[in-house]
């Protein structure tokens, strides 16, 4: 079956940057999760030091393009650039405007709500639909959708000009060989929200931990260690083994 979207001539398209005294719409997200969401998917590359100086993350943040002479913004629930260029000292980032500013979004993410806000839509019109966009006119390599209440995770991937879903390995994760990591679906709770989340894995199939989790694997291993140390000094008691000042220290560490 024909696209819509193929009917009509190529578009022309100007990448500049967004006018300083462009109002740009303040629309609040459609539910609490959305930048949680992105939050937690920021925080477990950025403790994993997988965060460079030269990477632009954000969520929210419009990706900007001039098609037929209209400005076109779409701002995704989370975007993920290999290289942008550098902003002047105290400069604050309004938009991003790809191949100008620097490298197309290598990941596009929009996490679906309720009801549908156009993620799917392939309107070739002004203001164009969100997949349209991201598929004809950005050309981002991935564009991932998500449904946080049902846990399903759509991964679509470029492929000679269009998006072609790709299958999940059997965990139901995608690798992204770009980054090293797969992404995948966790049910469980962060900040007292039960749901389902986006996480990442490592070559190896070791999650990515958020910073409470770090903290409570370090609270677990010093419990260990210290019930460890309780257990040692008994036997030595039953052994009628008189515990030293230095081998008193030993044990503490």
């Amino acid at each position: 079956m024909t696209r819509t979207s193929e009917l009509k001539k190529e578009p022309i398209i100007v990448w500049e940057k967004l006018p300083e005294d462009f109002l740009i719409s303040d629309e609040p997200v459609e539910n609490i999760c959305q930048p949680l969401l992105a939050a937690a998917l920021t925080e477990a590359l950025d403790l994993g030091g997988l965060i460079t100086p030269h990477l632009l993350i954000a969520s929210n943040l419009g990706i900007c393009a001039k098609v037929d002479g209209q400005t076109v913004i779409k701002a995704p629930d989370w975007f993920y650039v290999p290289r942008a260029l550098p902003l002047a000292e105290g400069v604050i980032r309004r938009s991003y405007t790809p191949y100008l500013e620097g490298d197309v979004p290598l990941i596009v993410m929009e996490f679906i709500s309720e009801t549908d806000a156009g993620e799917y839509s392939i309107r070739p019109t002004y203001p164009y639909g969100k997949m349209w966009f991201y598929e004809r006119i950005v050309q981002v390599p991935l564009y991932i959708i998500f449904y946080p209440s049902s846990g399903m995770l759509e991964v679509l991937q470029l492929q000679d000009g269009r998006y072609e879903v790709q299958p999940l390995d059997a965990l139901g994760r995608y690798f992204i060989p770009a980054l090293g990591l797969s992404l995948g679906v966790w049910l469980g709770k962060r900040l007292e929200i039960q749901t389902n989340w986006l996480r990442w894995w490592d070559d190896a199939g070791n999650l990515l931990l958020w910073g409470s989790e770090r903290i409570e694997q370090e609270r677990q291993r010093a419990e260990t260690a210290e019930q460890e140390i309780v257990r040692l000094r008994e036997l030595l008691k039953q052994a009628g083994i008189t515990e030293t000042e230095g081998d008193s220290q030993n044990i503490h560490l």
